[in-house]
């Protein structure tokens, strides 16, 4: 009987992390397309990171570089490919740190110098994955218009 339990509870997780593995999979692919989607109708020239993180450097400014670790002070906005904004800073920005920030953040602030500004286009694996996020649902693309302001 124990065993039998133990089976089953194994069972139970293999199913539930293929299933999850399988959602990642097709938000994935869908992400993808909507990035690019997004980038042609928007006539954007946008570079794509081994991760999927795809960025466009508007300015890539002249003052420090940040690194995955830095403290920064960024102005945003963000927003869905169909333009609804779901958040946005003021023109001072916030501090914090891109250790502390979701994976996109992390790995798309660090390609501009104080001072530049550009756009980071999140598929959701580097964001908040498939789970809900305040007004985010899962596996959502998240676009950021970003402006660098200062490496504390």
């Amino acid at each position: 009987m124990k065993h039998l339990l133990s089976a089953l509870l194994a069972l139970t997780l293999f199913i539930s992390c293929t299933k999850d593995k399988e959602a990642t999979v097709d938000y994935v692919a869908k992400n993808e397309q909507e990035i690019k989607d997004y980038i042609t109708k928007n006539k954007l020239t946008a570079q794509r990171s081994e991760t999927g993180l795809y960025y466009v450097i508007n300015e890539p400014g002249t003052g420090a570089q940040p690194t995955a670790t830095s403290n920064v002070t960024v102005a945003y906005k963000g927003y869905f490919t169909n333009g609804t904004i779901f958040d946005q800073s003021d023109a001072k920005g916030i501090s914090f740190g891109l250790n502390q920030v979701i994976k996109g953040w992390t790995e798309g602030i660090p390609h501009f110098k104080t001072g530049g500004s550009g756009i980071l286009l999140v598929p959701a694996h580097l964001g908040y994955g498939s789970y809900d996020y305040s007004s985010i649902p899962g596996g959502s693309v998240l676009i950021f218009d970003v402006k660098l302001i200062s490496v504390n």
